[in-house]
């Protein structure tokens, strides 16, 4: 499946309606951004079960803001509507299919404990997402 463009009005149900989601934040005048379309695009097309979503930052400041982007590109990774990863910067193929991997493999059930006790422990403090690909490999 190709990516698709989200905007302020179809994020959330996308994001809620679909067991992985990937979403690109980026700029038509972000030189990094550009860099990454290609990358992004080409997963999308190798894993169709996947959805790729794109938000314009320029086009869609107010969700942009929302979603705390302060540098482009930010991808964000959604499954079963829990945010697992965030991160800013442009990413090669090989680092996202390993990315890709690691939230397909993860336990969701212990991103969900995880989550409860951050939630517990912070008192409601956003600390980012609870996947670390890093550690996945």
């Amino acid at each position: 499946m190709a990516t698709q463009n989200l905007t302020a009005a179809t994020f959330e149900q996308t994001v809620t309606e679909n067991d992985i989601v990937l979403v690109d934040f980026w700029a038509a005048w972000c030189g990094p951004c550009r860099m990454f379309a290609p990358v992004y695009e080409a997963a999308s097309e190798k894993h169709a079960d996947l959805v790729f979503g794109k938000v314009d930052t320029e086009a869609e400041r107010e969700l942009a803001a929302a979603a705390r982007i302060m540098s482009i590109p930010t991808l964000m990774v959604f499954r079963e509507g829990i945010l697992v990863y965030a991160q800013p910067g442009a990413m090669p193929a090989q680092p996202l299919e390993e990315l890709i991997a690691a939230v397909r493999a993860a336990d969701m059930d212990a991103v969900r404990a995880e989550l409860a006790e951050q939630e517990a422990a912070e008192a409601g403090s956003d600390e980012g997402p609870v996947l670390d690909p890093a550690g996945a490999s």
